[in-house]
């Protein structure tokens, strides 16, 4: 791409970033107007989705290597929205102002299964337009973390499982920080099935937990279930990045001295 049509790229991302924002703040008010919605948890929801999106219009234009933002793309940025409107959702619940009642529990529970549902979307539709990235999988991928640890904050506050939860929550947050001590991690993860149906597990699972149908020790069990296999996961991908890593050295030093 030209620099003008780098530009021109770069403000339709803004321009779908901002409908984003606008799709957030309705939903918001919706949920003022339907219970209890404070502040405090508006200023997180919005704040949030601010600082995200920032994030998504800055990079797209280096790091996306086509001329079109593509569906797949747009379907993430709807996530974000549902992601960022549920933290909004976890802050009523920390607050103890939006209590487990049947109402308020099953309304948890379809915002947070719409916002996993659509990961199941975007990365065939990347296929289906020939648009796959690495800009947009790092998008996809951070959006489900995010999803993650709010659900686990989420069970934690409502009482369906241990502190130990929100260990599953932050395991992609400490992938990244141990990628600043040991480089090999740092690298990009190829596609992976085992992933993705791990990853989707996990986010129905904690999803599951916010239903008043699902209570301890059920609960527990199944959140605890669900971290086993997230750590096995990120078990494989810490094997499989050194392994690499070795093997790229490996290659390095026989062409060096070959």
């Amino acid at each position: 791409m030209t620099t003008t049509d780098k530009r021109r790229f770069v403000r339709r991302a803004a321009t779908i970033a901002v409908a984003g924002g606008v799709a957030l703040a309705a939903l918001i008010w919706l949920a003022a107007r339907l219970g209890d919605f404070g502040v405090p948890a508006t200023a997180v929801a919005l704040g949030l989705y601010f600082g995200a999106s920032l994030i998504f219009v800055a990079r797209i234009g280096d790091h996306h290597p086509f001329a079109r933002i593509g569906a797949a793309n747009v379907v993430t940025l709807a996530r974000l929205v549902l992601t960022c409107l549920f933290a909004g959702v976890v802050v009523q619940i920390a607050e103890d102002s939006l209590g487990p009642t049947p109402v308020a529990a099953w309304a948890f529970f379809v915002v947070a299964s719409l916002a996993a549902a659509l990961d199941g979307i975007d990365g065939p539709l990347a296929r289906r337009q020939g648009l796959v990235s690495d800009f947009g999988s790092r998008f996809d991928m951070e959006t489900d973390a995010l999803l993650i640890l709010l659900l686990s904050v989420a069970a934690l506050a409502l009482e369906k499982a241990g502190a130990w939860v929100l260990v599953g929550g932050a395991l992609r947050y400490i992938f990244i920080v141990a990628g600043w001590i040991w480089p090999a991690l740092a690298r990009p993860l190829p596609p992976s099935l085992r992933r993705k149906a791990i990853c989707v597990f996990q986010s129905a699972a904690l999803a599951l937990l916010l239903t008043p149908i699902i209570t301890p020790p059920v609960s527990g069990l199944l959140a605890f279930a669900a971290f086993i296999l997230l750590v096995y996961s990120f078990g494989q991908d810490v094997v499989g990045a050194f392994r690499g890593a070795a093997s790229q050295a490996s290659q390095a030093f026989r062409a060096s001295h070959g």
